[in-house]
């Protein structure tokens, strides 16, 4: 159990790449798996782990995220010490109420940092989904003497990307960090960061006071980029299934790959159960005639059409005569009679009336923005 770590998860990436996907809500918050939001995984590896104290640093567009984390409850992390602790912005003599980078936000919430009677800092973001937990990380982290401790896996499979904070690592047979690059046009390594490291609190606390006092706002290009050959950073390999969510393609591809028995049964491991907000509904509702076949489906969800090939979240209702395939609808979205979808995204609330005809394609879903009508 890893009683001398505590966990600091920011979620305040902005990614345009996501389109109508995170414009009312933090990537953290989105839907993913047919019932879970992305910031549940990062949350139970901790949780797993032995980790008792997690603060959340929220940015913008994080109501969604504060009404789903609650007390933290789900997470066995609403206690009357330590705990979930939900950090977001205010205005002070120093800051506006918005951050800068995430050097700004992890000097905001300094003061949480310097509660923690922890040693160790299990420091994430919450745009790249995995499940594992953290002690062979934190183990090596000691053996080593290491300053920061990176998790990376092997990236076989290079596309050029928009600039996202995609962070690769060159190392040495010790695992020690000997280069690095930030949003390479072709990076020189297959080593890629998952975006979680380890590191002490003091040394959080020198790094980022340091960068904060000279104006520099990203963690990862003004503090890793500048420093790593001072400190002592190592790496340590995750093996398992990893889903990052850099564009709305990412969240297409990641969630049909759930349909993959594998890649399910590493992400919703039964020996490290993914937790998330629990909500009490019947049972998902299949009506005579109605055609169900390899899908996700979450409970509330009333089926009279056909469904192939798709993921539904909680009360999504599919009437007689709609056809949905190789598509993701989220919460309370309604398909009505003779409506065709066909590689579509639809965010929550959307309805879509009799008749209409939706169709994309593997490169490019279609999607469809929260509460709209079609």
């Amino acid at each position: 159990m890893l009683s001398n770590a505590f966990g600091l998860i920011y979620t305040g990436e902005a990614n345009p790449h996501m389109r109508d996907l995170t414009t009312s809500r933090a990537v953290a918050a989105l839907p993913f798996g047919s019932r879970y939001r992305v910031i549940d995984f990062i949350l139970s590896n901790l949780v797993h782990s032995g980790v008792s104290s997690v603060g959340v640093i929220a940015q913008r567009n994080y109501h969604s995220l504060m009404d789903h984390l609650g007390s933290g409850k789900e997470w066995d992390l609403h206690r009357k010490r330590e705990g979930l602790f939900i950090l977001p912005p205010f205005m002070t003599k120093d800051t506006a109420g918005m951050y800068r980078g995430s050097v700004d936000a992890f000097h905001s919430v300094m003061g949480y940092v310097r509660r923690c009677p922890q040693e160790y800092c299990i420091l994430s973001g919450t745009h790249i989904i995995f499940n594992t937990t953290f002690h062979d990380m934190v183990r090596q982290h000691e053996e080593t003497g290491a300053d920061i401790t990176i998790m990376y896996r092997r990236e076989n499979h290079f596309i050029p990307e928009e600039e996202n904070n995609n962070l690769y690592i060159t190392m040495d047979e010790t695992s020690r960090v000997i280069d690095m690059e930030l949003d390479p046009y072709k990076p020189t390594s297959v080593y890629k960061s998952c975006n979680c490291m380890v590191l002490s609190k003091r040394l959080l606390e020198y790094l980022v006071e340091e960068a904060y006092s000279r104006g520099e706002c990203d963690f990862s290009r003004d503090v890793l980029l500048k420093k790593f050959r001072s400190l002592k950073v190592y790496g340590w390999k995750y093996n398992g299934y990893v889903a990052e969510l850099n564009s709305v393609n990412d969240y297409y591809k990641h969630s049909m790959a759930l349909f993959k028995p594998d890649i399910r049964a590493d992400l919703f491991s039964r020996e490290r159960p993914v937790y998330t907000k629990v909500k009490d509904e019947f049972s998902a509702h299949y009506c005579a005639g109605a055609s169900v076949r390899n899908s996700l489906l979450a409970d509330g969800c009333d089926i009279g059409g056909s469904v192939s090939n798709s993921i539904l979240f909680r009360g999504v209702i599919v009437e007689k005569g709609a056809v949905v395939r190789d598509s993701i609808l989220m919460q309370g979205v309604h398909v009505k009679a003779g409506s065709v979808l066909d590689h579509v995204i639809l965010d929550k609330g959307v309805t879509i009336h009799e008749g209409r005809n939706l169709s994309g394609y593997d490169g490019f879903p279609i999607v469809i923005k929260k509460n709209a009508e079609v």
